[in-house]
């Protein structure tokens, strides 16, 4: 009986090799351990190098293709956009609307820098202004602006056109908030604007900290 055990552990462990011999088959030399410990680091800097790289590479395409950053410039929508606020605008899939902050570009004013205004109306509205009582009307209905910066006691700034005024195709008509200090469709340097310079609505403003939210 004794012999069958002695026979199965030699069996086992045909060299008589012991546990001691797998540990020490673990150990590696200093110069193992550092030129590992070199290999995990240049393994490690790969993939953070890798990580950031295709970081950049969402940030372009989404800067490029779906997000635009534009900077107020002056006070013509106060009190809504302040100057030197920084903004988020997009135009994926975007149509002006009534009532939308956008950003676009004019050919005529600015040397087509970004310019930040509200749509008013759009291609086929016809638009009427009461300079004296500051109502806009948009096909015979007064709109509510509560977002203007009205000025008790003065009449609204006037206009190089006459009223009422059907907004062309493809064109739609933009008002600063701040209706007195604001050059707008009202002035003949912009007047309708081609939708095809619209850059986007504004969803954020992002900049200064304090105020990061959506524009109303």
């Amino acid at each position: 009986m004794q012999n069958q055990d002695m026979n199965e552990k030699d069996y086992e462990n045909p060299l008589g090799q012991t546990d001691e011999t797998e540990d020490e088959e673990e150990l590696l030399t200093p110069e193992e351990e550092a030129a590992q410990r070199t290999r995990s680091a240049a393994k490690e800097l790969f993939e953070w190098v890798e990580l950031f790289a295709y970081s950049v590479s969402i940030v372009i395409i989404l800067f490029t293709f779906i997000c635009r950053i534009a900077v107020v410039s002056g006070p013509s929508m106060e009190k809504t956009l302040f100057d030197k606020e920084v903004l988020l605008a997009s135009d994926l899939f975007y149509e002006p609307q009534a009532g939308d902050v956008i950003v676009f570009q004019s050919n005529t004013i600015l040397d087509n820098e970004a310019i930040v205004k509200r749509v008013i109306a759009t291609e086929g509205q016809t638009v009427d202004i009461d300079f004296q009582n500051w109502i806009v009307y948009v096909d015979g209905e007064a709109i509510e602006e509560p977002y203007i910066n009205y000025e008790a006691g003065r009449y609204m700034n006037p206009s190089d056109y006459s009223f009422p005024m059907t907004v062309e195709e493809g064109k739609i008509f933009v008002m600063g908030d701040n209706r007195n200090h604001s050059t707008d469709s009202r002035d003949n340097r912009i007047g309708q604007v081609d939708t095809r310079f619209v850059l986007g609505r504004v969803l954020l403003r992002i900049l200064p900290f304090g105020t990061f939210g959506p524009i109303d």
